[in-house]
């Protein structure tokens, strides 16, 4: 899961493909002061992925 703060809502829930638009979002985000607390790298230069769908 991804929440950044501010807000804190989540942008990523497990099992969502994480697409180009949500990965531009957080790395902006990041560089404009945004924290994210519960991601491997806050930095969002990496992103881990655990699994793809069947379907994707």
């Amino acid at each position: 899961m991804i929440s950044p703060s501010p807000p804190g809502v989540p942008v990523v829930a497990p099992g969502e493909v994480i697409n180009a638009e949500v990965v531009d979002y957080l790395r902006r985000g990041v560089e404009h002061g945004m924290l994210i607390p519960d991601a491997t790298d806050p930095s969002m230069k990496t992103f881990r992925v655990v699994a793809r769908g069947k379907n994707g």
